[in-house]
């Protein structure tokens, strides 16, 4: 075996292993009670009184959003959590984990509330995949897989 090709496999077994090694960061630690209280259903805009302290701060207009299949129930995401299709939870590329999105239906102006704790969508074109509750609450046409809708970003 040539010499390069030993560093090569070397580096990669280093980064393999390295991932099952690695502490794990404490990110939900603290959020914890938080996606405890969401499986209530006072996490709408519509029923929940939003202090003066929050930022509602504009992210991105007329994109379009899809729902998890409900066989991803039970599954890890990207964040640790065991996904649940119930809870006002979304996936999107970039935004960290614990963000809370308002995501606002631009046909009927439905809003909800949700917490980006997953990466995805994966399909060209779409910006957020929401759980299939969110989506629900929000939808006009429940036989749609899709929406277009307005991304607000809530700060703290």
């Amino acid at each position: 075996m040539k010499f390069s090709t030993k560093i090569i496999c070397s580096l990669f077994l280093l980064v393999f292993a390295s991932s099952f090694t690695s502490k794990k960061t404490g990110i939900f630690t603290n959020r914890n009670v938080f996606f405890d209280s969401i499986k209530k259903d006072t996490i709408l805009v519509d029923s929940i009184s939003l202090d003066s302290s929050l930022v509602i701060k504009s992210f991105k207009e007329s994109v379009h959003a899809s729902y998890y299949h409900d066989k991803f129930n039970g599954r890890r995401t990207a964040s640790g959590q065991k996904f649940n299709n119930n809870l006002y939870t979304a996936a999107h590329k970039k935004l960290k984990f614990g963000t809370k999105v308002k995501v606002t239906n631009t046909v009927n102006g439905k809003s909800v509330i949700v917490v980006i704790n997953d990466r995805g969508p994966f399909i060209k074109g779409r910006e957020i995949d929401l759980s299939k509750k969110a989506f629900m609450e929000i939808a006009k046409n429940k036989k749609r897989g899709y929406l277009i809708v307005d991304l607000e970003i809530i700060e703290e």
